[in-house]
């Protein structure tokens, strides 16, 4: 039955017991309200029904039931003022307050007036309430007696209650604890007469303040306050200074402080300050990588708790018993940690919103997330129900007889058995998600010859010598040069990492190991594999986490071998940036194609970081995670090597849009800004012509326009010319610039006006001078490709309409033939490395470059006759263009478009193998796209050798 429908159930339905029980309490309450409507009957018998403590506060505050039978509870009672005169009565309205505000939300839980999350929440803000009201009570006594403390640069420093635990994550249960930590920004004195350090004014004011809500007196007690969570337990400081907070978890902090404190919020005192100082914190709870290894801790707790409850019969606990509120919420948590890292999204304190989020990414199936929030759902409902009988902090299942039938008939229950049948449903559910999330990951067992050869080379360290054994192991295995593998597992097993790894590093590469060498013996090429596998390991021994993400998900491990077989590139990038194991179980990995807009809301993501260091750090993390999974997805042949291209280069435009706004921010910084001042940076070559390789360099020329004797407006004040060009090298600097995830791009800025003798920036009015009067055929070409990827929008605009003008203009075919043949003629003679047996997949004759320039010669020759010619940058769009203004005939433009593909696809394959792009003349696919292209070249170039 739904909770709306509570105020229905008949007091007949439940044993005789109960109904008497109820008759003795509405009888008490009669007798307390003369004025008793007959209309209020069947509500406070409800009331009855639920909360024993619900009859007492009415009894006691003889004032309360009338307003609840008035508006159902529908206002908050006002917060009493714990002025200094009153201060022996604190306690005393606090206890009331609170006492009154829990008893209008048992009345409206059990009426339905208020759903489950609108009653944790109004719990939550209850708790929140009286610490605020009690602290800044305590704030202005402590103020008086001993003044307000002073940090060295005499700002006053209040105290920051954290709240963690479910008060931090705003969905506290009725007659919960509260658990909090007590700190403060900085160490200081007092400025009262009565100076006291820091350091004991605020741990004074937090016993006070602990005391003043947890006492128990003849009111009972306001909120029980629980300060074990703080660093050092019971044996540490009750308030600690942030700096000694965060000593503490850099050099003491364990797995469970991490779960703890992802719900950690600060409720009451300096609440910014306390904002901050989580900020700080963050690495700490969510690392910046896949963190698997936190569910060894998470095993741990797992096993903690389970024999506390073995120990203390708490098989009936709802919270710490099998399938209970605990493990919904570990289970929520682990993935957060594991994860949270690098999703923002999935920071969430609140428990609900943090299930969805991980089902919306796509880390719990939304069958799962459904199931375990209905569960949670229905076992926060039944532990309020069970506090609420009487104001108890208890989760356990009631033994007595007519308990468990109020309990049931008060959620709607035929009787304890339905009721007890439900929670078992539930309980089992959550016990079997939270038991798979922790089992070891289903890994088919490796052959004991595998796990004795390992467990034998890593005990005996390696030691020199061949052993006839050892290689017939590694031959039965599947290693075809088992001498060659047996040598390099020796040396790896005695390198000084795999000696000095921890006990727990130890055993993780134990189980990985023969793993790793079943997976490598079945690769295409096991020896190659082996080789970059090591080198992976060497590079992560150190990091536990890595470690525990290839022991924890086969998956990883499994594509982890088979993109080492494939691509050294990508190899070389696992050992360099093991980051970027992460991106093996990244679910986007096998789902959706990267898509451009991805890569903006990335970079502007890595531009939130607060100094330029930061933002390089976040954009070169990107760059190299994106790059990744578009390798993996053109690894694995699920695109097109023309779009893989493509998004290479869509990726470089968002990268480098980024960088030019880094650039500007710390010129302006250092500079001030010029009013008027336009820039522009433009793209060449492969950036321009949507063609980008892995690992290719950028071609760009920078161009901008201000006011005639223009200067910026800083302390360290530039003309236009020094500021333009100092902006330019910013720019080259930070792509260049090393940082822990690599550089961004090596950048070539020799395709500008008069090339390397010429400026590094020019006026747009230079610009355009040097296009139509002095830039050699070949500029022209160059400018073919050429877009405006970032800056000023208007001067982007203008550039646009200088290089249509400028491939506009009218031409001699002849000569223009004759400079494009010699120039390409000239290119092959210096770069193509073809040999009679091999073929350069770019310089060779009938390669990438005769066909760019084929397209170039095409579109300057005939631009001023047909301007739809000028819009298209890339090979596909310049062949479509030139299709669809007749230039070129529909068969050889499919033709060239199939060819483009097939060469263009085998130089990215090098390039991911780290092989030259040569390849054998003869191979038959690339022979025929070659011919393709000579042909086309020779029939419009009319040119040998073109």
């Amino acid at each position: 039955m739904d909770p709306a429908e509570l105020s229905s159930v008949e007091p007949t339905a439940a044993s005789a017991a109960i109904v008497a029980r109820i008759d003795r309490a509405v009888a008490r309450l009669r007798m307390a309200h003369a004025d008793w409507p007959a209309a209020a009957e069947t509500r406070v018998r409800a009331l009855a029904l639920v909360s024993d403590f619900a009859v007492d506060v009415c009894l006691r505050q003889p004032a309360l039931l009338p307003v609840l039978l008035a508006d159902d509870g529908a206002r908050s009672a006002p917060m009493p003022a714990l002025t200094a005169d009153l201060r022996a009565e604190w306690p005393t309205l606090l206890r009331r307050y609170r006492q009154a505000e829990s008893v209008r939300l048992i009345w409206r839980d059990v009426h339905g007036l208020d759903t489950l999350d609108q009653t944790l929440a109004c719990i939550t803000a209850l708790a929140e309430t009286c610490l605020q009201t009690a602290l800044a009570a305590l704030e202005r006594d402590f103020a008086e007696r001993f003044g307000t403390v002073r940090d060295p640069d005499g700002a006053s420093v209040r105290l920051v209650v954290f709240a963690l635990g479910k008060l931090g994550g705003g969905e506290l249960n009725f007659s919960s604890d509260i658990d909090l930590v007590y700190a403060y920004a900085q160490d200081g004195d007092s400025d009262g007469s009565r100076a006291l350090a820091a350091e004991d004014y605020f741990a004074r004011l937090g016993q006070q303040l602990a005391k003043l809500l947890d006492e128990v007196t003849a009111e009972g007690f306001c909120h029980r306050v629980d300060l074990r969570l703080r660093p050092f337990g019971t044996a540490g400081r009750i308030a600690l200074s942030f700096a000694a907070m965060e000593q503490y978890f850099q050099r003491e902090g364990r797995d469970w402080e991490r779960y703890a404190w992802q719900k950690a919020r600060p409720v009451a005192g300096d609440l910014d300050a306390g904002a901050r100082f989580l900020d700080t914190l963050r690495p700490f709870v969510y690392r910046r990588y896949l963190d698997y290894g936190a569910l060894d801790g998470l095993r741990e707790m797992k096993a903690s708790i389970a024999a506390e409850v073995a120990r203390k019969d708490m098989a009936d606990d709802i919270k710490r018993g099998p399938g209970g509120i605990r493990e919904v919420e570990f289970l929520a948590q682990a993935l957060q940690l594991i994860r949270g890292g690098r999703e923002p999204a999935l920071r969430e304190r609140r428990l609900q919103p943090a299930l969805s989020a991980l089902r919306d990414a796509r880390h719990l199936s939304a069958e799962a997330c459904d199931a375990l929030l209905a569960a949670y759902r229905f076992l926060r409902l039944l532990e309020n129900r069970l506090q609420m009988l009487g104001d108890a902090q208890t989760q356990r299942l009631p033994d007595d007889p007519a308990t468990r039938a109020r309990l049931a008939q008060g959620l709607g229950e035929a009787d304890w058995d339905a009721l007890h049948a439900r929670l078992q449903a539930h309980r089992e559910r959550v016990t079997q998600e939270f038991d798979a999330l922790l089992a070891p990951r289903g890994r088919a067992a490796q052959p004991d010859a595998l796990v004795s050869y390992w467990r034998g080379l890593r005990d005996g360290a390696g030691r020199d010598g061949e052993d006839d054994d050892a290689a017939r192991t590694l031959r039965d295995a599947g290693f075809i040069h088992a001498t060659e593998v047996d040598r390099a597992l020796r040396d790896f097993a005695r390198a000084p990492g795999v000696r000095d790894l921890s006990d727990a590093a130890r055993a993780r590469l134990d189980r990985l190991m023969p793993a790793l060498l079943a997976g490598v013996a079945g690769s295409a090429e096991p020896l190659l594999a082996l080789r970059r596998a090591l080198a992976l390991l060497q590079a992560i021994l150190r990091r536990a986490s890595y470690l525990a993400l290839l022991d924890e998900q086969p998956a990883a491990l499994s594509r982890l071998v088979d993109t080492l077989a494939r691509s050294a590139l990508l190899g070389d990038r696992l050992a360099a940036h093991p980051l970027l194991l992460d991106e093996l179980l990244d679910i986007r990995v096998a789902g959706p194609l990267p898509k451009p807009e991805a890569f903006a809301a990335a970079a502007d993501a890595a531009l939130q970081a607060e100094d330029s260091e930061a933002a390089l750090l976040a954009l070169n993390e990107a760059r190299q995670t994106l790059s990744f999974r578009i390798a993996l997805v053109t690894l694995d042949r699920r695109m097109r090597a023309v779009d893989t291209a493509r998004l290479l280069a869509a990726l470089a435009d968002a990268l480098l849009a980024a960088v030019y706004r880094l650039a500007l921010r710390e010129l302006e910084a250092q500079h001030g800004r010029i009013d008027g001042f336009r820039f522009a940076v433009l793209g060449y070559g492969s950036l321009g012509g949507r063609e980008l390789g892995f690992g290719s360099d950028l071609d760009v020329v920078f161009v901008y326009d201000a006011p005639a004797d223009a200067v910026s407006d800083g302390a360290r004040a530039l003309d236009a010319p020094r500021w333009s060009a100092r902006l330019a090298q910013k720019i080259v600097a930070l792509l260049g610039a090393p940082t822990g995830a690599g550089r961004l791009y090596d950048v070539d800025v020799r395709l500008r006006p008069d090339g390397a003798k010429g400026l590094l920036v020019s006026t747009l009015a230079s610009f355009e001078e040097y296009q139509r009067h002095r830039a050699w055929t070949w500029e022209h070409q160059a400018l073919v490709r050429a877009h405006a990827i970032a800056g000023d929008a208007d001067l982007r605009a203008a550039f646009e309409r200088v290089r249509a003008d400028t491939l506009a203009q009218p031409r001699d075919a002849a000569k223009l033939r004759e400079d494009v043949a010699a120039m390409r003629a000239r290119m092959r003679a210096e770069l193509d490395r073809s040999g009679t047996d091999r073929f350069d997949l770019k310089q060779g004759q009938g390669g990438l470059v005769d066909l760019e320039f084929l397209l170039q010669y095409l579109v300057l020759r005939e631009a001023e006759a047909r301007p739809a010619l000028l819009a298209p940058r890339d090979t596909p769009g310049l062949i479509d263009a030139l299709r669809a203004e007749a230039v070129l005939d529909a068969e050889i433009a499919a033709r060239l478009h199939a060819a483009h593909d097939a060469l263009l696809g085998a130089g990215l394959a090098c390039t991911l193998d780290r092989r030259a792009r040569i390849v054998d003349a003869g191979s038959e696919g690339l022979d025929a796209a070659r011919r393709v292209v000579i042909a086309a070249t020779h029939g419009i170039l009319h040119a040998e050798g073109a």
